[in-house]
């Protein structure tokens, strides 16, 4: 019995973005290939003389114009079935807002576009395998360390941190105990200013202290929502 020969190594990029409390995943449809027509996780192959995180980085640019995001490799995909060869991908995730992520289609994309992820259209191969891996792991990694303070503006309010983490991970947290429990970790800083031009009650102003994260984490201070 022949074994099947790896064929090649690839990149899948899964891009989350919050648009207010709704997140968002970012795809491709194809423009070339058995997959022209489809929907799909922008990615693409692996240059022999290019690293994959320099990879990663080029496939997403080339497909959608975004550049200049931090990736974080999260997973490898290789079951034998996955695509018509035997190929390896390599899938990367990043945490963005869309308004400051400027994309356009690529030479080999038809169109680009972030749908709600409640609301996907059918993905080509695994790619929806490769997306709810994604998911769940950005959903572990939020409880577990502060990477949705990047989608708040510099000073933001108890309650826009609150539809952050809610709108991530999909559920409705207890305002008081939320509050609570945010204040006890010591990581937001009053700003000692209140919102401004709002119908409703101004409220407090807060921005995150990395300074502060850093020094707890040395001490082994564990981050959970």
């Amino acid at each position: 019995m022949q074994t099947a020969v790896l064929k090649e190594v690839t990149i899948d990029n899964v891009i989350f973005g919050l648009d207010g409390n709704k997140l968002q995943i970012l795809l491709v449809k194809h423009a070339v290939g058995e997959s022209k027509g489809s929907w799909g996780l922008p990615g693409g192959r692996i240059g022999i003389n290019q690293d994959i995180d320099a990879a990663a980085a080029a496939a997403l640019y080339h497909l959608t114009g975004a550049r200049d995001l931090y990736l974080e490799q999260f997973r490898a995909f290789g079951k034998v079935d996955r695509a018509r060869e035997r190929v390896l991908t390599i899938a990367y995730y990043a945490l963005v807002r869309p308004d400051s992520c400027a994309i356009a289609p690529g030479e080999s994309a038809e169109a680009v576009a972030w749908f709600d992820i409640k609301d996907v259209p059918r993905l080509i191969f695994d790619h929806r395998e490769i997306l709810d891996f994604g998911l769940a792991f950005l959903r572990h990694k939020i409880r577990h360390e502060p990477i949705g303070f990047n989608l708040l503006p510099e000073k933001f309010t108890l309650l826009q941190l609150q539809e952050l983490y809610e709108g991530i991970l999909d559920v409705s947290l207890d305002k008081p105990n939320f509050r609570r429990k945010m204040t006890k970790m010591n990581l937001l800083v009053s700003c000692n200013e209140k919102q401004q031009g709002v119908a409703h009650r101004a409220a407090t102003l807060y921005r995150f202290d990395p300074a502060v994260y850093e020094s707890l984490m040395e001490q082994g201070f564990v981050f959970v929502v």
